[in-house]
């Protein structure tokens, strides 16, 4: 028998980011078990995209999203995040008689899963809440708070209590998986649906382009990169300190940055500083279709995530986006590498924090080319056979089952 899902999310296509890519692979798994799946956006998604126009619904692909208008909101604080709950609340009891879904799933922030358990309350449904990163966390990266204070507590006993609230709890980790435990919901209410890649959509790295090499003046060069958001929390900084002592040892390294976000003007600014103007390009953010020609271009992949609560529970999308293409790649020993990671088998790790440490990895992975060709077949075959969509999503099933009492599938 099939089953109908509500899917309720922070922001979607045709938004980029590590979210959104993570949301349209789940969406797709359920489509091919036969489900039927239905899409709602936060008012948060407006705001993300600078919509104006008002619009109830957007056609993205293959995939239609409806979305949630952003209210007259306030300024302050609790207020504001109330007046956002009410608008997602009123949009899911429409949807709900519209669509009249067996399941409610939300997603990430607690603001989706509040508003979630009281629609599926009142409409009899069960609900699921999909924890991706606790929001907490996330806050006090972007700085807005610190951890122990005052809005850190509330929020985190927010997101406690909407797990005591929902049917199910599916989070993306076994790092996240212990913090829930560790809050006293009982281990069988806990389910990983883990981070992975679509094999098919990823080939294993081609030649540079040599007109690409020649704009970046990167020819002749040992390419250093990264791809993505410029957060704090990835550790651009530190990869910027650790530089010139690769250059010491090494002059023919270069550093090449692709992307943006908040720490751009800061990372710029770094640069400047320590004298490596010539030795890094930024090169801004690209479209989503010449990417590659960027990855084409790097030797050695650096993720080099500062740690802390957020890096240590999380696992990231792009270690296994870099072994899927069979690329090489250098990352911190924070615990969301440390899941992902197998430190001289399918990628290289260094201490986190350490740019000594960070420095004698990379420059040790450059000088062994011999060994480039086993760890890159072993990350390729890693996301072949464990770390694919297809394994992740399957973990949705027995839950689903539980909760409907039937088969779906």
């Amino acid at each position: 028998m099939t089953v109908r899902v509500l899917h309720i999310l922070d922001h979607s296509l045709p938004l980029h980011s590590g979210y959104t890519f993570r949301t349209a692979s789940l969406l797709r798994e359920q489509r091919k078990l036969g489900w039927e799946t239905v899409h709602v956006t936060s008012p948060k998604h407006e705001q993300s995209a600078g919509q104006q126009d008002g619009a109830l619904q957007e056609q993205v692909d293959a995939w239609t999203f409806h979305r949630t208008p952003m209210p007259e909101a306030s300024r302050l604080p609790v207020v504001k995040e109330m007046q956002l709950m009410r608008a997602l609340e009123r949009r899911l009891d429409t949807l709900i008689r519209e669509h009249r879904p067996d399941i409610l799933h939300a997603h990430s922030p607690v603001l989706n899963a509040l508003p979630a358990v009281r629609a599926a309350r009142r409409a009899g449904l069960p609900v699921v809440y999909e924890i991706r990163a606790f929001w907490e966390d996330a806050a006090v990266d972007h700085g807005t708070t610190s951890e122990g204070s005052l809005r850190y507590r509330a929020t985190r006993a927010l997101e406690t209590r909407a797990m005591n609230r929902v049917d199910h709890v599916f989070t993306i980790c076994e790092g996240l998986r212990s913090d829930i435990l560790g809050r006293g919901i009982p281990a069988q209410k806990v389910s990983v649906i883990p981070n992975a890649v679509d094999i098919a959509s990823f080939e294993p790295g081609g030649q540079p382009d040599p007109a690409l090499q020649a704009q970046l003046g990167l020819q002749g060069a040992k390419v250093l990169g990264f791809i993505g958001s410029f957060y704090a929390y990835e550790g651009l900084d530190l990869l910027l300190e650790a530089l010139p002592q690769m250059l010491q040892r090494d002059p023919a390294v270069r550093l090449l940055l692709v992307g943006g976000g908040p720490q751009d003007a800061a990372l710029k600014a770094q640069c400047q500083a320590l004298g490596l103007a010539d030795k890094v390009v930024f090169t801004g953010r690209v479209p989503h279709a010449q990417v590659q020609r960027y990855y084409d271009l790097i030797d050695v992949l650096v993720f080099p995530r500062h740690p802390m609560r957020l890096t240590e529970l999380v696992t990231p999308l792009k270690p296994l986006e870099a072994m899927a293409q069979g690329r090489l790649l250098v990352a911190s020993d924070v615990g969301g590498h440390k899941e992902l990671i197998e430190d001289g088998q399918t990628g290289h790790l260094f201490k986190a924090g350490d740019r000594q440490s960070l420095s004698d990895v990379v420059l040790k992975v450059l000088g062994a080319p011999a060994d480039w060709p086993r760890v890159q077949a072993n990350g390729r075959r890693f996301v072949e056979d464990v770390r694919n969509w297809r394994n992740s999503a399957a973990n949705y099933v027995p839950v689903y089952e539980r909760l409907l009492g039937r088969p779906v599938r």
